[in-house]
């Protein structure tokens, strides 16, 4: 006869009702876990998706996530000239937020470099890759748009044609795709009466300069789009991409590139390094810090639990020893009631996590060597929790019967 399930059916709904408050409880350390886990998982998403060599960024920046990096879109050929590289792409990634049906919606637009980037290396759930150069985007499914929405963007409209899963930014905004031109259309898009001005401006700086006044066609390409301009450039972008031959020094390649006077290499683990200490390194260890709380207040409340589970067993525990019980069979008794409270918490948690996880606003991550460790932390909770339980049973003296 085990007395420890013989108890808990004497006062099942007690014991259920502590269950589930265990359960929600590490529910709650389990889902700080996740939320820890998916910050970095977001942190480093494009760098181990997009699993470049090098990161080509601004002169003395942590750019394109940590801060804001712009380089001439020329440095790609630049670097496409250095020995042993195979490829490299222009990046450009900005933030931005527009209403669609009368809801904000904050997004971080990512420019592919079409055609060389399609977008074959994202996980579509719907839909398909880019097929053209303008006007197609790829959209994560957080964003609630479906395949075929049409939205506005600058002065052009773009058209969902494939649906992502669990694309985020650091700061938990969506992510959506589109072609390098298209996001360099979108991050620089002026209004009409902005556009006017500065031209006008043009046209000021332009007339006051000695050949503008001998030359009047100067002002009139000064008041003209500037891509007639020759001496303005196309927009900069975020960074270059690099990947270099099989078998290639990776060191070599990356100190040629960074002798350049205006630009900073970073290999794709120095890049994880920047974003997870430093971008997101307030969030994590906070994040680390309340999940330790958590644990704390859990051992503390399965004590108490226990504890006032033993007090109200005060007199069974009297008569167990009067009838000559040893102290093993009392200690079992407690031992076993809070491994299986912590037991039967956990599953409930787990359970509850599965549910309740996937509405969260930022991502879940929940992976299974979390999972085992938290099991390891409840049962050692639960031995611990016991202890005071099984000294206060110890107290118990057979003479309490009559009292």
């Amino acid at each position: 006869m085990n007395l420890a399930l013989k108890d808990i059916r004497h006062n099942f709904g007690r014991f259920a009702l502590t269950a589930i408050g265990i359960g929600l409880l590490l529910m709650l350390v389990m889902g700080m876990g996740g939320i820890y886990r998916g910050l970095v998982d977001d942190a480093t998403l494009l760098v181990n998706r997009i699993n470049a060599d090098l990161w080509v960024v601004q002169k003395n920046t942590r750019g394109p996530f940590a801060e804001i990096s712009r380089i001439p879109a020329n440095t790609e050929d630049r670097v496409r000239a250095v020995p042993e590289v195979a490829s490299s792409d222009d990046f450009v990634s900005h933030t931005i937020q527009r209403e669609q049906a009368g809801r904000p919606l904050r997004m971080t637009v990512q420019g592919l470099s079409w055609p060389q980037d399609k977008g074959e290396w994202l996980p579509l759930i719907a839909g398909r890759r880019l097929a053209q150069a303008h006007y197609e985007m790829i959209a994560d499914k957080s964003l609630g748009l479906s395949l075929g929405t049409r939205m506005a963007l600058g002065k052009d409209t773009y058209t969902v044609v494939g649906i992502t899963r669990n694309m985020a930014s650091t700061a938990g905004d969506s992510m959506v795709f589109v072609t390098l031109a298209d996001s360099q259309a979108i991050q620089y898009d002026q209004s009409g009466e902005a556009v006017r001005l500065e031209r006008e401006a043009r046209k000021t700086r332009a007339s006051e300069f000695d050949p503008g006044r001998v030359q009047p066609e100067i002002l009139n390409r000064a008041v003209g789009p500037s891509s007639g301009i020759p001496a303005l450039g196309p927009p900069p972008v975020s960074a270059v991409v690099v990947k270099i031959m099989p078998g290639a020094d990776l060191a070599h390649v990356a100190a040629a590139i960074a002798s350049w006077p205006d630009v900073s290499v970073y290999t794709a683990d120095a890049q994880r390094q920047l974003l997870v200490g430093g971008m997101v390194d307030k969030s994590r260890r906070q994040l680390g810090l309340f999940r330790g709380l958590l644990i704390i207040v859990s051992a503390i409340i399965m004590a108490l639990i226990l504890y006032t589970l033993t007090l109200d067993k005060i007199h069974d525990i009297a008569v167990l020893k009067l009838m000559g019980a040893r102290n093993m069979v009392v200690i079992n008794l407690i031992l076993q009631q809070a491994v299986l409270l912590g037991a039967i918490g956990y599953g409930i948690a787990y359970l509850a996590g599965q549910w309740v996880f996937p509405v969260f606003p930022r991502r879940v991550l929940i992976v299974n060597e979390d999972l085992w460790l938290l099991a390891g932390i409840v049962l050692a909770i639960s031995v611990l929790a016991s202890l005071l339980g099984i000294w206060r049973a110890m107290k118990v003296q057979p003479n309490e019967v009559i009292s």
